[in-house]
């Protein structure tokens, strides 16, 4: 019997609506639009990343700024398909939109808590590791503080059923059954390699990272937090592709479990039409070969779930 091809890894993201995934040589966004139909967009993926796929921490860093820019534009383009054309954002309010939440983003996860360490240094006082272990416990904190505020929000919580519904369409995939609602339904919705575990690991990464800054002055320290984003990015980036490629082993498993455990908060149980939209996202940027893999495959129940060794 000629041995299954292995599978390609894919990406993915919720947007409003829908499911943006992103194959070998095309990436897709899918919505549901409020007639109840699903609308799907498909366009060719960049390529300027690829020329650094071999530089270690520079490929992170470009892979992560080529997502974020797909990211983007697949989130505006599934906001726009929920409102009347006249209602649609022009490409200078989402750039604008951007632009505030990256700063709201630094400002809130990376200056913030290094100004809180340095206050809480009046109290306890903090030396050396401590003082900024203590610094990314409440970046953590606050991270987590964050995902259980919004997660109370409907239309927040309809986006986490999303990404639930992105990981499970991926995990049938990737698993080698059959790519439906029925049977991506069986799969959980952890993902090693999803956004929330990358964060979780770029906090911890800070807290190493940030100790060789030492406690400079406050103009120092500012920039400090601001410049050495990129490097703690291609470390994160490292380390989720090393556990990717080693979910075998047990200690890797363990390592990655408290990732995959927040992913929790970021993440609900889709129902059957939202996983048909992710699906169909799924299908839209499969090569020739790969839909013609998945089409053959026989309609069988799911093996045992487990976290999927995909992207999220």
């Amino acid at each position: 019997m000629a041995r299954r091809p292995e599978p390609r890894y894919m990406g993915g993201q919720a947007v409003m609506e829908g499911v943006m995934m992103r194959g070998a040589n095309s990436w897709a966004v899918a919505v549901r639009t409020p007639e109840g139909d699903i609308e799907l967009e498909t366009q060719d993926v960049p390529r300027w990343s690829e020329r650094y796929s071999r530089i270690p921490l520079v490929r992170g860093v470009m892979a992560l700024a080529e997502s974020l820019t797909l990211g983007f534009k697949a989130l505006a383009w599934s906001a726009n398909r929920q409102v009347p054309e006249e209602e649609r954002l022009s490409k200078g309010a989402i750039g604008g939109t951007i632009a505030i939440a990256l700063a709201v983003f630094t400002g809130l996860f990376i200056l913030l808590p290094a100004f809180g360490a340095r206050g809480l240094d009046r109290w306890v006082p903090l030396e050396g590791f401590w003082l900024h272990a203590a610094e990314g416990a409440l970046r953590l904190g606050l991270f987590i503080g964050y995902l259980l505020l919004i997660g109370r929000l409907r239309d927040v919580k309809r986006v986490f059923q999303y990404h639930g519904a992105e990981h499970k369409a991926i995990a049938a995939y990737e698993n080698g059954v059959e790519v439906s609602p029925e049977s991506a339904q069986r799969f959980t919705t952890e993902h090693v390699r999803c956004g929330t575990n990358f964060l979780l690991t770029v906090f911890v990464i800070t807290i190493v990272v940030y100790a060789f800054v030492g406690r400079p002055d406050w103009p120092l320290l500012i920039a400090s937090r601001v410049l050495l984003i990129p490097l703690i990015a291609g470390i994160a980036y490292e380390v989720i592709r090393f556990a990717a490629r080693h979910m075998d082993s047990r200690v890797v498993r363990i390592l990655m479990r408290p990732g995959l455990a927040l992913q929790q908060l970021t993440t609900r149980e889709p129902t059957l039409d939202q996983l048909e939209v992710a699906i169909a996202s799924l299908r839209a940027v499969m090569t020739a070969e790969q839909l013609a893999e998945v089409q053959a495959r026989p309609p069988a129940p799911a093996a045992a779930p487990r976290p999927a060794l995909g992207t999220a």
